[in-house]
């Protein structure tokens, strides 16, 4: 792969690049960059969780890059996910594991780690911990609070001094990895802007450059994004294909609509990238089948209402179920699979 490959791969996978000069330089004088990525481990995975870090991790590691992907236990037990009960979150963590195992991310190269972030930070405590008490240090609580979108939250709650903690220790985790490539939401791009601003603060040239993916809407109108405590929201990835089928058919999905249509923005963002194609179903009586190639003329059709909403939904469902068919086979064919997905929706989802 060209250096502009590389490039154009990882570009691809973000709304938004901060820098654009700097991802080219990284490119071009590191051989393989070091990608980072976290998650809570917070209840059942939802498609924009799944399938979409599926598709990054894989693009990120064609383009050349090691990716570093952080199961971040402890920020979940400081953010109250799970209730702060450290074995049912490690539970939760062990069970994503297995989903991205199952949907098809490469772990076969040796190019992605996944990492705890209790043992690794308990391993190295000497380096960790004087890091994050610099940034404390160097920061007002102000400053800090306006990362708390990273944690699910908005400036206006009332705060535990736990998750006062979280975006310095967020923060920290990008020196303590080494990342040169933070690929995240754009949820949590405030910790990423921070930690380009501490390296001003320390005289550090070679910033974190900030690669933040769009976030996926929920099935309903209004739905800012997915979320695991609301079930109407999300499709989750062992949801049987009738689930499948009846949340996308319930989904909003106004007709000749583009703009805010979680149907439209799944098929842009998981079905083409998955597959490259999105193929429509339907008799010669209404239209036909048709195969489109990129999103600009699946929207232009759906605009001048040559594509129904209905004969959207039909193949929107039958590409999801597609993806998703390995992931609910493994979870029914692997014993600790099954078992982990069992314990997991016993638990009660918490914020």
């Amino acid at each position: 792969m060209s250096l502009e490959e590389k490039y154009q791969m990882l570009r691809s996978l973000a709304d938004e690049c901060i820098q654009e000069d700097e991802l080219r330089n990284l490119l071009a004088h590191k051989p393989e960059p070091i990608a980072y990525d976290g998650f809570e481990p917070s209840g059942r995975m939802h498609i924009a969780q799944g399938v979409m870090k599926t598709i990054n991790v894989n693009k990120m590691t064609s383009a050349g890059c090691r990716v570093k992907i952080w199961i971040a236990d402890w920020f979940a037990m400081l953010n109250n996910k799970m209730g702060g009960d450290l074995k049912k979150i490690e539970t939760v963590g062990r069970y994503m594991i297995e989903i991205w195992r199952a949907s098809g991310m490469n772990l076969e190269n040796g190019k992605v780690e996944f990492l705890w972030s209790s043992k690794e930070i308990n391993a190295r405590s000497d380096e960790y911990w004087p890091r994050v008490m610099d940034i404390a240090q160097k920061y007002t609580v102000q400053r800090i609070t306006r990362c708390c979108p990273a944690m699910g939250r908005n400036v206006e709650e009332d705060l535990t001094a736990a998750q006062i903690l979280y975006p310095c220790m967020q923060c920290g985790d990008i020196f303590f990895l080494q990342a040169d490539i933070c690929q995240m939401g754009m949820d949590q791009r405030k910790v990423n802007v921070l930690a380009r601003e501490y390296c001003d603060e320390i005289k550090k040239k070679d910033k974190p450059i900030i690669l933040s993916h769009h976030m996926l809407p929920g099935l309903q109108q209004g739905q800012e994004k997915m979320s695991k405590s609301d079930l109407s929201s999300s499709v989750f990835m062992e949801d049987e294909a009738a689930e499948v089928n009846l949340k996308i058919k319930k989904a909003y999905c106004p007709p000749n609509v583009v703009e805010g249509n979680p149907c439209m923005e799944y098929v842009k963002y998981l079905i083409l990238p998955w597959f490259n194609e999105f193929i429509v179903e339907r008799s010669e009586k209404n239209g036909g089948n048709q195969s489109f190639k990129s999103f600009e003329e699946l929207a232009a059709d759906y605009e001048s209402g040559e594509l129904h909403p209905a004969d959207l939904k039909s193949a929107l469902s039958k590409a999801l179920n597609k993806i998703l068919e390995p992931v609910r086979a493994h979870f029914k064919n692997d014993e600790t699979a099954k078992q982990l997905l069992q314990s997991v929706k016993k638990y009660r989802v918490t914020r």
